[in-house]
């Protein structure tokens, strides 16, 4: 029983990470005021994009008659896809902020387009290359688990906690700095004002379209690397058709359930990644595999109801807060 839920754990955590990514990408975007529903596609982007910069990569370098280096493999393809989510984004803030087209129709254009760009490119390197898309077992093994000398040694902690792949504690600091920002920095706060009172922080002096901008390309680039993370880790370095699908929309369902936390957001990917793998773990006679599928939209369901129901407005609150920082001094 012990090593079973031990098991269910482990995997949560690796099922959770691009959840994370693509939620604090989201989360960054949606504290600029923008609401933007292209994460799948921009996390399909960063998918083929990391895949492909790692790939071609090893393929340069091994025609020149050398070996690939696994830790610059992985770099690239963390810049790569980050570049590929941060390019989605760009489109999407220069048509919804420049140009003001509707928010919801461009992020759901964008997701169609990142879709196709992911899996038409993957397909279409995997015939070049022979079949299929596959990075070397260098670079495989630069994304596999790590062992920390010392902390991975401790019997039942060990395992549990400082085994992991580098992307699952890059995302953990990620979502802690990113808490820290919101909360603690002049920036941060200034960006809650963008978003939240626009009118109010332009008249305090706030550039709100260079805030915007920066806080949803960027948005974009971590979601990118979410998609990374598919294509890397979870089907460990090899392009598989659709291999992002459904992780967006999640990743979405994510920042609600977490209320726009990033700190929270922790928690609810480590409960998402626990839904979305639960059925190998948990298995209830006669229960179709797409009832498990369902469960984190209906705990986002549940969690909206239960948040609407609140006495008084979250939102008011909020509001209160962002006048009272703009009044103080050193906003500037």
């Amino acid at each position: 029983m012990l090593n079973t839920l031990n098991g269910l754990f482990i995997a949560a955590v690796l099922a959770g990470t691009p959840l994370l990514l693509g939620a604090l990408g989201e989360i960054l975007t949606e504290k600029s005021g923008n609401l933007n529903l292209g994460v799948e596609g921009m996390m399909f982007m960063g998918a083929i994009t990391g895949l492909a910069g790692s790939y071609y990569y090893e393929q340069a370098v091994i025609s020149a008659g050398g070996n690939p280096n696994g830790v610059l493999s992985a770099a690239i393809a963390l810049l790569t896809s980050f570049l590929a989510g941060a390019g989605g984004a760009l489109i999407y803030s220069f048509l919804t902020i420049t140009l003001r087209a509707n928010q919801n129709v461009t992020g759901l254009t964008l997701t169609i387009f990142g879709t196709g760009f992911g899996n038409f490119f993957g397909e279409y390197i995997g015939q070049k290359a022979g079949g299929y898309v596959a990075v070397s077992e260098t670079t495989k093994k630069a994304f596999s688990g790590l062992h920390i000398p010392g902390l991975s040694d401790i019997p039942v902690i060990g395992p549990l906690l400082f085994e992991y792949n580098w992307l699952v504690y890059f995302a953990i600091i990620a979502a802690v700095v990113m808490a820290w920002f919101f909360n603690r920095s002049r920036v941060g706060l200034n960006l809650r004002a963008v978003g939240e009172d626009p009118a109010t922080a332009d008249a305090a002096g706030i550039n709100t379209t260079l805030y915007k901008y920066l806080a949803t390309v960027i948005g974009g680039g971590i979601s990118g690397i979410g998609g990374m993370y598919m294509s890397m880790v979870t089907t460990s370095g090899v392009w598989v058709h659709d291999c992002v699908s459904g992780y967006g929309w999640l990743a979405v369902a994510l920042v609600i359930f977490a209320t726009w936390s990033p700190a929270r957001g922790m928690v609810v990917a480590l409960i998402f990644g626990g839904l979305t793998i639960m059925r190998m773990y948990v298995n209830i006679p006669g229960l179709p595999a797409q009832i498990y599928d369902m469960f984190p939209y209906i705990a986002t369901i549940l969690v909206l109801v239960i948040t609407s129901m609140r006495p008084v407005s979250y939102t008011h609150l909020r509001a209160h807060e962002t006048r009272r920082h703009l009044q103080c001094p050193l906003i500037h």
